[in-house]
């Protein structure tokens, strides 16, 4: 998905599920979203945060 795309998604979802969302690249180059609080990956794939409450 593009990043803006992802932005749109992830905007949407935090807003949603009032919690921060990350969009990260994943290793074939594409861009994803998930909770923060689930993210396990490395931190330098991290593109943007996104937080409801700010």
């Amino acid at each position: 998905m593009s990043f803006t795309d992802a932005h749109a998604y992830a905007f949407s979802l935090a807003i949603t599920l009032m919690t921060s969302i990350v969009i990260f690249r994943a290793g074939d180059g594409t861009m994803s979203v998930m909770p923060t609080a689930e993210y396990d990956g490395d931190d330098d794939t991290i593109v943007e945060e996104i937080d409801p409450f700010s």
